[in-house]
């Protein structure tokens, strides 16, 4: 079972890929659809790293996928340029995903 990384960033991309990492780079909100969309498919890849930029172009798809399918695994991690959560955005993925106020 393999990694694989969408990224918005060719940095990140090649960072992960001295770490044995395939992905892909991508920009645009149809190309990060298409993307995820192989990629859940493949039978081959257990976990998926999503850029936080990525995720927040299409958020309804990546949360639907995360709170129902069971592999392989989206993994959401800072690009290169830091950490944009939140200091809630687990609290907040948790009351989505089970809809109760924390």
């Amino acid at each position: 079972m393999k990694f694989f990384l969408i990224s918005d960033n060719v940095d990140t991309k090649m960072g992960m890929r001295f770490a044995g990492i395939e992905g892909v780079v991508v920009h645009e909100e149809n190309d990060v659809r298409r993307e995820l969309t192989n990629a859940m498919n493949r039978e081959d890849i257990a976990v998926i790293l999503m850029t936080e930029h990525l995720v927040a172009l299409c958020p309804d798809l990546v949360y639907e996928l995360k709170l129902n399918r069971k592999q392989p695994l989206i993994v959401e991690i800072p690009d290169r340029h830091g950490n944009g959560r939140t200091k809630d955005s687990i609290t907040k993925y948790v009351q989505d995903a089970i809809g109760v106020k924390l």
